[in-house]
């Protein structure tokens, strides 16, 4: 899980790079007035608005892939994994401290079910609604 989590940190990291390079790169609505008229720019490599299109196209896939690496990281923190029920598929209760002087079975049986009920209860996370 580890691993995952630091892939997708990576991937994030590179696409809001990319993202702020690409926006950076790209110009305005109001600067490219001359270039609309054809000074230049069909000379370039991808025409004359090839550039635009390849920019912000490419600034769009950049910009989904953060923001889908943002929702799996939101998900990966938010997944806390349970305890495992063991070979058996029960939960090992707590053992009560043993009374040394000689009790009545009820009362030992009593005491370990109050306090394995105690454990239960004082676990944290317990009180949290999901």
């Amino acid at each position: 899980m580890l691993y995952l989590k630091t892939l997708i940190i990576v991937v994030q990291l590179l696409s809001a790079l990319g993202v702020i390079g690409l926006v950076l790169l790209q110009h305005g609505k109001g600067a490219d007035m001359g270039a609309a008229f054809g000074s230049g720019a069909s000379g370039s490599l991808f025409g004359a608005t090839g550039s635009a299109n390849f920019l912000s196209r490419t600034t769009a896939i950049l910009a989904a892939v953060f923001f889908v690496t943002t929702l799996a990281l939101t998900y990966l923190g938010a997944y806390h994994s349970k305890p495992s029920a063991g070979v058996l598929g029960n939960m090992p209760a707590a053992s009560a401290p043993v009374a040394a002087s000689a009790a009545p079975a009820a009362s030992a049986s009593a005491n370990a079910s109050a306090a394995v009920a105690a454990s239960a209860a004082s676990a944290p996370g317990q009180d949290v609604p999901k």
